[in-house]
């Protein structure tokens, strides 16, 4: 009597040796056995051109294909918006920006109408470029900052990061090259190291320290006049230096309410798509994904009513899915207090969830070794900060944000920018020379419309009066502390 496996595979290869192979000889019956306990390994089949789907089907691939991209999107739009201008400059007069390969810097903190880029900071002078490496590689010029705090971010069209240039790994003053992932040209002399990218379209973002003071507002332009980013074809081997104070100006974007510039529209997404997979090649495990991407937008083009439908469903995941992650309540990992952070910024690489809620509500976060995060929309019983309170945020006797750089607690109103205030003050922390300690060594913080009172007004962060708002810290060059949980910010206490 022949005892059968429990587990259905096993039956089914019992059944084949058994039943089928006692009439074959040698060499035939272990081919049978081979075949039939070793599937086929070759390329796996995908979507079949032309076949006929359904419209709910369609729509619940659009509504995950447009989550999923949407940072792509993000990243790409700015590169298509900036690619015409005539020379870097500042739009609005305020906001650098710069045509393909180049770079614009600011000579001071961002102005608080700034709208391209929710989450800005006054703790850093900013520069900002698009870079498209299926063009031409470009150089980055790394000054000699003579012990300042500074970063250079340096993204993918993922908003992963794939260099390293900073004050936290010694990089040295020089010339570094981004090449895309294709290119096999050769690198001429004089070029520190070579940085390879994993898709074509990027963003470079540098970042330099500012005390809040008239005289280190004097003292960081030198550094500032060297950085710069230019096509390849453009280096000679001596560093360029730019006077930034001195940048055209170019006309302000049409204003879409009071939240940041809208770069991925849901109108022209499925027209995007090809480019952005085309792009950005897929990482390991995502070659059925994008199989089904392409299959997608293969419908659009040649379905009308099917390309209206999944328009309709991109609104709607705009809407109901990506919109509520502006607010930082609704995802990251969560700390005691009520605050929360993220341990893969700039480094998502397929955890799709995060990176768009991260692009959605505050795009371009450095690498975590550089900078580390903490989010905070609530007060210390979970309730909704907002103007009509006051607040209290008390850091113990060496319990400061453990950082090697510097650190920050900046608020935001509600669409994540600044909140107009006689003032002025939008954010608080290393840069302020004139922080009052308690008696016992702590630091408080006032958060509230009103003053606090003359002599607390060094420590007070203001607030917009009867309106929502956020906190974010953050940690420039974090220590292991900050890295591994073991330092988490205070709890954000009501006093009225």
């Amino acid at each position: 009597m022949i005892r059968l496996p429990r587990h259905p595979a096993l039956f089914a290869l019992t059944f084949v040796s058994v039943f089928i192979a006692p009439p074959l000889l040698g060499a035939q019956k272990k081919a049978v056995e081979t075949i039939v306990a070793n599937p086929v390994t070759g390329p796996v089949s995908g979507p079949v051109a032309g076949t006929q789907v359904t419209e709910p089907y369609v729509r619940m691939m659009a509504r995950e294909a447009y989550f999923w991209a949407w940072p792509m999107a993000n990243i790409f739009n700015r590169r298509q918006a900036f690619k015409n201008l005539p020379e870097p400059g500042l739009m609005g007069g305020i906001v650098p920006v710069a045509p393909i390969n180049r770079l614009s810097m600011l000579s001071d903190y961002i102005d608080p109408a700034e709208r391209l880029v929710a989450c800005p900071n006054q703790d850093v002078v900013y520069g900002a470029g698009s870079i498209a490496l299926d063009i031409e590689p470009v150089v980055l010029q790394v000054p000699d900052f003579n012990g300042r705090f500074w970063v250079y971010q340096v993204v993918d069209l993922r908003s992963d990061s794939f260099a390293e240039l900073g004050k936290m790994y010694n990089t040295q003053p020089g010339f570094y090259l981004l090449v895309g992932p294709d290119w096999n040209g050769k690198v001429p002399p004089g070029i520190r190291r070579v940085y390879r990218a994993r898709t074509n379209t990027g963003f470079v973002i540098p970042r330099v320290f500012q005390d809040d003071t008239a005289t280190d507002r004097l003292a960081v332009q030198p550094a500032l006049a060297g950085i710069d980013m230019y096509p390849l074809s453009q280096y000679d081997g001596k560093a360029k230096r730019r006077d930034w104070n001195k940048q055209r100006k170019f006309p302000a974007q049409a204003a879409e309410g009071n939240g940041e510039t809208k770069w991925v529209n849901p109108e022209t997404f499925f027209d995007d798509l090809p480019a952005l997979l085309k792009d950005a090649k897929p990482l390991p495990g995502e070659e059925a994904r994008y199989a089904q991407m392409a299959a997608l937008g293969a419908i659009a083009r040649a379905d009308p009513q099917l390309r209206a439908a999944m328009i309709d469903e991109a609104k709607k995941t705009d809407r109901e899915v990506i919109d509520p992650l502006l607010q930082f309540r609704n995802y990251g990992l969560q700390l005691p207090n009520h605050w929360s952070t993220v341990s893969n910024g700039a480094a998502f690489g397929t955890d799709y969830f995060t990176r768009t809620a991260v692009a959605r509500s505050n795009i371009f976060v450095n690498q975590q070794k550089e900078t580390k995060y903490f989010y905070q929309d609530l007060d210390e019983n979970g309730l909704r900060l907002n103007g009509r309170y006051r607040y209290s945020v008390t850091f113990a006797k060496g319990k400061l944000p453990p950082v090697k750089g510097f650190w920050s607690l900046t608020l935001y109103n509600e669409q994540h920018f600044f909140a107009p205030n006689d003032l002025k003050r939008y954010s608080i922390g290393t840069k302020n020379k004139s922080l009052q300690t308690n008696p016992d060594g702590s630091l408080t913080l006032y958060v509230q419309s009103e003053s606090p009172g003359k002599d607390k007004e060094s420590n007070w962060l203001p607030s917009p009066k009867d309106a929502e708002f956020s906190l974010y810290i953050r940690a420039y060059w974090p220590q292991a502390d900050a890295l591994d949980g073991d330092w988490t910010p205070p709890a954000v206490m009501k006093t009225n």
